[in-house]
């Protein structure tokens, strides 16, 4: 799949869930999530990675994982047990696009092949709206967290992240 066919898919999924959301476009270049805050003003905390993490096993399960920038994905504790696989750990770059469609800096949840769930830390709930990528490096979705909730494969999950260490 295109990066153009990934975003005309993440459209129309959005338009299919008559979700609210604003297109936000941006510089590729800046689209992993620190350079994106920093260079649109964005906080960290109204920031959201979809970040694929896949079981160690054979029949390699994935999931997509939504957390706030600020926060830490619990790859090894809670989302390796929804996996229900011994150890878990990010999807790389190839098996990011061949599974999604979608280049790192561009995954979001929405848009995504429906046998991947998709999983929300309950963090990302109490934003008033999260940016999340837009199915390419050259947008992202702004969007109030309810959008995120419809879609079918998604659940809200408590402590999916951790907080990150003190500085």
């Amino acid at each position: 799949m295109s990066t153009a066919a990934s975003s005309a898919a993440v459209l129309e999924h959005l338009a299919a869930l008559g979700a609210a959301y604003e297109l936000v476009e941006c510089d590729p270049d800046f689209a992993d999530t620190a350079q994106f805050c920093e260079k649109y003003g964005y906080s960290m905390d109204a920031s959201a990675n979809a970040i694929c993490v896949v079981g160690k096993s054979a029949e390699r399960p994935i999931a997509c994982c939504v957390v706030l920038a600020s926060t830490r994905l619990d790859v090894n504790g809670v989302v390796r047990r929804r996996l229900g696989t011994r150890k878990a750990s990010f999807a790389d770059a190839e098996e990011t696009v061949a599974r999604t469609g979608m280049m790192i800096g561009g995954v979001t949840p929405f848009g995504l092949p429906d046998d991947i769930p998709v999983w929300i830390d309950s963090r990302v709930m109490g934003c008033d709206a999260v940016i999340v990528g837009g199915g390419s490096r050259d947008c992202k979705i702004l969007c109030p967290p309810s959008s995120l909730t419809q879609i079918a494969s998604a659940e809200v999950v408590t402590d999916l992240a951790k907080a990150p260490p003190p500085a």
